[in-house]
């Protein structure tokens, strides 16, 4: 009866040390910035969209510092369902900290019913 006991206490333990690292890597991966790559001098002077425009490239880098150079093709499909990721101000890679981080994906109205 102990030893059913013991391996019991002993698979929940398992499970719970497999389960908090998942979900504290679900947190941090909404820390993710989004940096302009081709100006790494910018502070906040224009927006992400208004760069984008001027045919600057951007990075997405997450919480453990990889960092994942974004396409064109990217950046439109990223701007169809997330268009408010690119109403933020631009950073350069040397003001990486100052970077707010991106904004969680918005889920339109119609498309929730």
């Amino acid at each position: 009866m102990r030893s059913k006991l013991l391996v019991g206490l002993v698979l929940a333990l398992v499970a719970v040390m497999f389960i908090v690292p998942c979900a504290m890597a679900q947190k941090k991966a909404a820390g993710a910035k989004l940096l302009c790559v081709s100006k790494k001098e910018l502070k906040g002077e224009e927006t992400v969209a208004s760069c984008l425009a001027k045919g600057e490239r951007f990075a997405v880098l997450d919480p453990y510092g990889l960092v994942r150079i974004l396409t064109p093709e990217e950046v439109e499909l990223t701007k169809a369902f997330n268009p408010k990721a690119f109403e933020t101000r631009a950073y350069g890679m040397k003001y990486e900290k100052l970077a707010p981080a991106m904004t969680p994906f918005a889920v339109p109205l119609e498309a929730s019913e």
